[in-house]
């Protein structure tokens, strides 16, 4: 095959998992991938608003959610290359109120601080209550600071991830730079990147520049809203909206490319600056911070892992409530994966294929099919056993998901459930139907959730409930 026929190969092949994806409610969104510089598939499915009336564009402008660490990651690199801090000294060095000692700044960096994680809501919430505004990053630090909180371990003793490592990081942008962490971003990494539509940006807070931004939808009671405008996520989506450093990077897939391009030209940090910040941070146990199967490590706002035939992959993901975003760069093969969707996917199993379909045409691999749970499900399932499935469950202690009952429905079967959220005002009921995968074995379709039954209860994400009545 030549390289035209190669490269139009992978543009057919990424676009048919994108519209796939679409038609099976598991794609709203954007998505670019480029080889040498050049682009070879984009495209976008859907809509950006809600009422489906403004159509997604590729230009239009997205949420990245925690994509956004990189670039503070970055913002602090420069700090350190002008003298104004060391990635080893303290926090409290430059914060004497900070109370968590032995804290540094590759602590915060690498997610190793220790720092306790918060319930956003309850930091935030008697100031939406009693005042109607959105606290700012700062005043979020300071509350952070007065909760009084133990440590959850010795700094550097264990990874664990958290928004607050990077509000903290921000802040001190802030401070040692003198300059607001938005003016900073922009005049210092989007500016000099070429990224012409890129900012920090508080939409909640401040409103929406244009309608060229996406609103993250969630899917609530059968139907899209706002997730601004959720009953169960509101108080989260607009409550942290005030933070800076864990997100609210605003941008599009063309300037996502153009990042990459300013890192490679080194017009923001050298190449040398870069593989510091995907260096492995070790841990006592002898493994590297954030390892798992899918990465070698977490280096500064940064998952990385070198593969046989790609050589090292840099990326990270982000999420919010109605947002999914991924940025990948493949810095010894030169290439760029980016995608950005935001709406709630309807089936979890069509949104994953579609996800690793686009990672396997990066890769140079045949894309499986994009698969929904339908697709998967028994096609003329034995439905003997299923009333003796009905009846009520035990409930878990102080577990997050639920299923309360299971019942039978024009032939189908179906699970009541309940999430328990620290950020939600209330416990979210939801009805779903429930697919058979085997005699036994049942999927949902907004999750990849598998319930097994037995003789007198059911089984889920290893725990096992007894049926009741």
């Amino acid at each position: 095959m030549s390289s035209k026929d190669h490269m139009m190969d992978k543009k057919t092949m990424m676009e048919n998992l994108a519209r796939a994806a679409y038609e099976k409610g598991a794609f709203n969104g954007a998505w670019l991938y480029a080889e040498n510089g050049g682009i070879v598939s984009k495209g976008a499915f859907g809509f950006r608003d809600a009422e489906n009336k403004l159509p997604m564009t590729e230009d239009s402008i997205f949420e990245m959610a925690s994509v956004t660490k990189m670039f503070t990651a970055t913002a602090v690199m420069l700090l350190v290359r002008e003298g104004k801090l060391s990635l080893d000294d303290e926090y409290a060095k430059y914060f004497p109120d900070y109370p968590y000692p032995d804290v540094t700044f590759r602590h915060l960096l690498t997610h190793t601080s220790g720092m306790p994680d918060f319930a956003v809501t309850d930091l935030v919430g008697p100031a939406m209550e009693e005042e109607n505004r959105i606290p700012s990053n700062g005043e979020i630090i300071q509350m952070i600071r007065s909760e009084d909180e133990d440590p959850a371990c010795a700094p550097g003793e264990a990874f664990a991830y958290s928004d607050v490592n990077y509000m903290l990081l921000a802040h001190a942008v802030e401070t040692l730079s003198g300059v607001k962490f938005e003016e900073f971003m922009k005049k210092r990494i989007f500016e000099p990147a070429g990224m012409k539509d890129s900012a920090i940006c508080h939409t909640r807070r401040d409103g929406r520049p244009s309608d060229r931004f996406t609103r993250n939808m969630v899917l609530e009671d059968g139907k899209y809203v706002p997730s601004d405008l959720s009953r169960y996520e509101s108080a989260y989506v607009v409550g942290s909206d005030g933070m800076n450093g864990c997100d609210y990077l605003y941008t599009t897939v063309f300037d996502m490319l153009a990042w990459d391009k300013a890192l490679r030209e080194e017009k923001i940090l050298t190449l040398e600056e870069q593989r510091l910040m995907y260096a492995p941070m070790p841990l006592p146990n002898g493994e590297a911070a954030g390892a798992d199967d899918e990465d070698d490590g977490y280096g500064f706002g940064w998952c990385f892992k070198t593969e046989p035939e790609m050589g090292l992959v840099v990326r990270h993901s982000g999420g919010m409530p109605g947002l999914e975003t991924w940025f990948e760069r493949f810095v010894d093969a030169d290439r760029v994966l980016v995608f950005m969707a935001c709406r709630d996917y309807e089936d979890a199993r069509a949104f994953s294929s579609f996800i690793e379909g686009l990672e396997a045409a990066a890769r140079d691999k045949e894309p499986e099919p994009v698969v929904s749970v339908e697709d998967v499900a028994v096609k003329d399932p034995d439905k003997s056993k299923w009333e003796s499935f009905c009846g009520t469950y035990e409930r878990p202690e102080d577990d997050e998901f639920i299923i309360e009952e299971v019942f039978l429905q024009d032939g189908d079967l179906y699970a009541r459930a309940v999430i328990n959220d620290e950020d939600f005002p209330e416990p979210m009921a939801l009805t779903f139907r429930l697919y058979p995968l085997g005699d036994s074995e049942f999927g949902r379709k907004g999750g990849m959730l598998k319930v097994t039954f037995g003789d007198g209860y059911l089984s889920f994400d290893g725990m096992t409930c007894r049926k009741l009545k």
